[in-house]
């Protein structure tokens, strides 16, 4: 697997269930993958060099970030890897505006949207919708980065001309009225097999993911199942082989529209760790190893909620809120990514199984739960020895 975080860390763990290694490329010793597998290659993703040493004798060749090079893997399919999904796939997650391009042609719904070769393309694209846009990178960015809201005219101005100065491709596209965020996590296995999870919602705070509700409260069967087949469709489609993560906006008058692919594991299925029945992470290995795929049934509601480092780190250690999270919440399923706290990081998440709680309540305790452990503070002021 390509890159040491926390996706290829829990990844690793479901390997070792399958009787499998992960062997892991990580730029250094201490990544949150490379803590945890004995398998580990030190270098860059962008070297062709470290590639190929990661590469060499595994049975098959995944990522958990999609920046690899595009001619890098060609040079390795060439070579005879079995690239997973392969890049003809892949850069479809890597170009934003290839992957506009694309779903328009397979007739998925996507926001109107324009290249931008100079600062009067984004100028008549705003003048053509009439509505405030989003500009995008075409390539890189995550967790918000490389998106920037624009309302008036003088300010994409500003924000585009800043992209181009520097030489970085943008695109640009209308800012959609939406209801929510939803996300359809699916896998697709050389074979052709599909499976889909729940479809879930998706709260962001920065741009960045804060908590996972699953399934997606008060979505109509009608809407989620339109959600999984698209985005088992797009899936088949593309050729991706392994976890596709649709990113998708419910409207404000109660359709839906494409917002970002990823290929890889996903924040949006960190819930699938303790409330279905296979995981989104057993299910990569199993597509990218040709198993038949698992069962992606809810054991019940779930709530994620994202650990994110406090703007302070606190002096009380980890271990010690862990302890006191359990004291109060035993049913949480705590999950630690072996990094460093720093202000806004994701370090960890954490998973409430439902039972007879509403999703409300299972919600107000994720997000509690999460905040405690970034923080050392009860938002509801609780006192263990009170």
């Amino acid at each position: 697997m390509i890159g040491g975080g926390q996706l290829a860390r829990m990844t690793a763990q479901a390997a070792i269930a399958l009787g499998q290694t992960l062997r892991v490329l990580a730029v250094r010793s201490d990544e949150s993958a490379a803590q945890v597998t004995p398998d580990v290659v030190l270098g860059s993703h962008t070297d062709l060099d470290a590639l190929q040493r990661v590469a060499a004798g595994a049975t098959a060749f995944t990522f958990d970030h999609e920046h690899v090079p595009t001619e890098l893997l060609d040079q390795l399919v060439a070579e005879g890897v079995n690239v997973l999904p392969p890049p003809s796939a892949l850069v479809h997650a890597q170009d934003k505006l290839l992957m506009r391009r694309r779903l328009s042609e397979l007739g998925a719904p996507v926001p109107r949207f324009s290249a931008v070769s100079t600062v009067d393309d984004a100028v008549a694209f705003c003048a053509e919708i009439g509505r405030p846009v989003v500009i995008k990178t075409v390539r890189g960015g995550y967790d918000g980065r490389g998106v920037i809201m624009a309302s008036t005219v003088s300010e994409v101005r500003d924000v585009v001309s800043r992209y181009l100065d520097d030489g970085v491709p943008v695109m640009i596209e209308e800012r959609v009225q939406m209801r929510r965020e939803l996300a359809a996590l699916v896998a697709r296995s050389p074979f052709g097999q599909g499976a889909a999870w729940p479809v879930v919602e998706t709260v962001q705070r920065d741009g960045i993911c804060v908590t996972v509700l699953a399934p997606a409260p008060g979505l109509s069967e009608e809407l989620g199942t339109a959600a999984s087949e698209m985005a088992l469709s797009i899936a088949s489609s593309l050729g991706v082989v392994g976890v596709l993560a649709v990113e998708l906006f419910e409207t404000a008058d109660g359709g839906l529209m494409v917002n970002e692919l990823a290929m890889r594991p996903h924040n949006s299925g960190h819930w699938t760790m303790d409330g279905a029945r296979t995981s989104q992470f057993e299910q990569h290995l199993r597509a990218v190893l040709d198993y038949p795929l698992g069962d992606t049934a809810a054991l019940a509601p779930t709530v994620m909620g994202n650990v994110l480092g406090a703007p302070e780190t606190p002096t009380m250690s980890m271990d010690e809120r862990v302890h006191h999270l359990f004291a109060r919440m035993p049913d949480a399923k705590v999950h630690l990514y072996g990094k460093e706290e720093r202000p806004g990081r994701k370090i960890g998440h954490v998973n409430i199984v439902g039972g007879t709680e509403s999703v409300e309540s299972l919600r107000e305790r994720a997000e509690r739960a999460a905040h405690w452990l970034s923080h050392a503070e009860w938002t509801d002021g609780w006192d263990p020895h009170a």
